[in-house]
């Protein structure tokens, strides 16, 4: 059995009927921390997870592991990790950062 670890990602969204974007807004970006038996699970469930909570997921970005991304040479904070592990520890996705966009 595959190890599931958790994946970040930054999930482009547009617009749908009564997706709590603010008025004015032509989207978002989402940062989620996604557990996933691979990149393409944790994708998958994040994707479908938006789409439960009335969200319009257009494009998906991974930005690897937490593993990967300290191999990468990238500093992760306490706070994400605290977010990292629980996202592993509920096997779930986490959206830990909401940046608008407007017009």
């Amino acid at each position: 059995m595959a190890r599931i670890e958790v994946h970040r990602l930054v999930v482009r969204v547009g617009r749908a009927p009564g997706d709590g974007l603010p008025e004015g807004a032509l989207g978002a970006e989402l940062l989620c921390l996604s557990a996933g038996a691979s990149e393409e699970a944790a994708i998958g469930e994040a994707v479908a997870v938006l789409k439960r909570a009335g969200m319009a997921p257009l494009e998906v970005e991974a930005e690897g592991t937490l593993a990967e991304r300290l191999a990468a040479g990238e500093e992760v904070d306490a706070g994400e990790r605290a977010l990292i592990d629980q996202a592993l520890a509920d096997n779930a996705v986490v959206v830990a950062a909401v940046r608008v966009i407007r017009d």
